[in-house]
């Protein structure tokens, strides 16, 4: 995969006289667009609309986080304490 750009939001954070840039969001697939190095085909979830639990499963077997053979899992988020 490449990763061709990615979006983040930024904001202010004031404490008196002192300013502070803060990362205000998450770089995830959501945020990021990506291409399959061989076929240059967009594997982000813009081009993929519609099939965004693929489109991450994808993503993260690329990466390593999720076995090749593990199916994708439909859920939302999960609290981890």
């Amino acid at each position: 995969m490449q990763l061709v750009d990615f979006r983040i939001e930024c904001g202010r954070f004031f404490e008196g006289e002192m300013m502070r840039i803060i990362l205000a969001d998450e770089i995830s697939p959501d945020s990021c667009r990506l291409l399959d190095l061989q076929t240059h085909q967009r594997m982000d979830i813009d081009a993929l609309s519609g099939k965004a639990t693929s489109a991450h499963s994808e993503i993260a077997r690329r990466l390593g986080i999720m076995n090749e053979n593990e199916p994708s899992r439909a859920t939302g988020p999960v609290l981890v304490k």
